[in-house]
């Protein structure tokens, strides 16, 4: 008995039209294993189901289906850096609205943008500080920062005098201050001109402003930490569990890239209190410290402080050779 062996016929051709293979398109034909192609889907469905049940409301309630129709367009919205003016505002608007039918408090929210000819840039001065925390406290309360993990976006820095040597510095001290001996000096975002943590990001949620500040789009970040990993100034922070913060302590002047309020599983930091500096305004810790060792302006100001610091006093930066050039120098008197 013999077999006849048929080769499989080729498909005909068709008209078809080449399309230029983008980063997005990149992502949707990225070829996948059931195991994680199963773990991308239901991520993705399960956010939708679930603002798709909310929106299933009873009938002649408008108030709850508008609010879904909010959290709806909200999941959905586009990366910050592509919006249009338009939808940047249209999120705003939502947010608010969402934010007082949560907590039935005013939201004022902003997206306000880098002032041409501004780069911003910090000193601080480490005869002048004594480790009073004050500064620290600033932050925490004008940048809505977690409470119940006491996330800090600066750290103090207690260390022996006569030595730089990070490792051997303590940031849990837990005496009076300042202790016979010792000096002190912050730690904070740097705002690096090459920052590392931008590199890294897999999804393009932050990256550097027009005046050197370093954003977070947090409603992009997929929490991944890379850009934690990155960072050798440990200046990022990732929430664990969704922020608490006490429904009185809420700092209502919030910047979209700033102090808003964040949510479990994304990336924070120091943004130079964007919401506070885009005003004219110096960042919160700055107007805190109770000895003027920080120091906070434009560098492109040949007239501003941190201009007459650069000038006249002997500055050094952090791990210079790592070439990050971070916006932020340390000097003494």
């Amino acid at each position: 008995m013999f077999f006849k062996f048929f080769k499989r016929p080729k498909p005909k051709k068709t008209d078809s039209i080449t399309l230029r293979e983008t980063p997005e398109s990149r992502v949707l034909n990225k070829k996948m294993g059931r195991r994680s192609a199963l773990r991308s889907l239901s991520s993705g469905l399960v956010a939708g189901a679930s603002i798709a049940q909310s929106a299933c409301t009873p009938f002649g309630d408008s108030n709850g289906a508008e609010l879904a129709k909010l959290q709806w367009d909200e999941y959905f919205k586009n990366n910050f850096r592509v919006m249009t003016d338009q939808e940047k505002q249209d999120s705003i608007d939502r947010l608010t609205q969402l934010h007082q039918a949560k907590t039935k408090q005013n939201l004022h929210l902003k997206a306000t943008s880098a002032r041409p000819g501004v780069l911003f840039g910090y000193a601080f001065n480490i005869s002048k500080c004594r480790g009073y925390m004050d500064c620290v406290q600033a932050c925490i309360q004008e940048n809505n920062q977690d409470r119940s993990s006491k996330m800090a976006y600066i750290k103090i820095f207690e260390a022996q005098k006569g030595s730089m040597n990070l490792e051997a510095a303590s940031s849990t001290f837990f005496h009076e201050v300042p202790a016979e001996g010792h000096f002190y000096f912050g730690t904070q975002c740097f705002q690096c001109e090459n920052p590392p943590c931008v590199q890294v990001c897999p999804v393009q949620a932050t990256w550097k402003e027009p005046d050197g500040i370093v954003v977070i789009d947090y409603d992009w970040c997929i929490g991944c930490r890379y850009c934690e990993a990155a960072c050798p100034y440990w200046a990022r922070r990732f929430n664990w569990g969704t922020p608490q913060i006490p429904k009185a302590e809420v700092n209502p002047n919030q910047h979209y890239l700033g102090n808003r309020l964040r949510k479990k599983g994304v990336m924070e930091k120091c943004t130079f209190c964007i919401q506070r500096t885009r005003e004219g305004r110096n960042p919160a810790c700055v107007e805190a410290c109770p000895t003027g060792a920080r120091i906070f302006g434009n560098l492109l100001d040949p007239d501003s402080d941190i201009r007459w610091v650069l000038s006249n006093k002997k500055v050094f930066r952090l791990k210079e050779e790592l070439g990050t050039e971070p916006k932020f120098w340390y000097f003494m008197d």
